[in-house]
């Protein structure tokens, strides 16, 4: 009897411990050092409503924005609460049907040479909020041609927004939420 009333008090001491007293530390530790990463990384617009997250990609369609990674979340693009690659591997026929339709979809904006990978391809959780900068100044012509603006002006503005990956040899990269906020915003418009 004496054991099982030693195990319930320990039990008891490291419920409290780790399971009110150390997450409730480390949530206002968070809170109070990185508050926007701690409330989900929240974009708002400049009447102060959320818009969107900077950790979660976007479903853009309208040829006038920047066009984000696809993404294969089910039931829909950009599918925040069931994230999830397609799991097509590179042999799958369907794969390549998918790639192919991608691409054909930008050459009909005129676009010709390479493509960068990451506008045709789908991510492992279909959510990826970036792109590469090789990806965003691809965009470049089919948005200064939609906005009826100098392609240098939008390139200036691709390269402002440009994160630079600390990583060596990393990839600089563009976060598309972010891109089309501030082209709204030099451009005078609304999301």
């Amino acid at each position: 009897m004496q054991s099982l009333l030693t195990a319930a008090k320990l039990f008891f001491i490291l419920f409290v411990l780790t399971g009110l007293i150390y997450p409730f530390a480390v949530l206002l530790v968070a809170n109070t050092a990185f508050p926007h990463q701690t409330h989900g990384s929240l974009i708002l617009n400049e009447s102060g409503t959320i818009i969107g997250s900077s950790l979660i990609g976007e479903n853009f369609t309208l040829p006038r924005y920047f066009q984000g990674r696809p993404s294969a979340t089910p039931y829909s693009q950009d599918n925040a609460s069931n994230s999830g690659g397609s799991n097509l591997g590179p042999t799958n026929p369907l794969l390549l049907e998918q790639v192919t339709s991608r691409v054909k979809s930008l050459r009909s904006y005129g676009i010709s040479g390479p493509i960068p990978s990451d506008i045709v391809m789908t991510s492992a959780s279909g959510l990826d909020p970036h792109i590469s900068l090789e990806a965003a100044l691809l965009q470049v012509p089919i948005i200064a041609r939609e906005r009826k603006i100098n392609e240098s002006r939008i390139q200036d503005l691709v390269m402002k927004e440009t994160e630079w990956n600390p990583i060596p040899f990393g990839q600089p990269y563009v976060n598309v939420l972010s891109l089309n906020q501030a082209l709204d915003r030099s451009l005078g418009e609304g999301t």
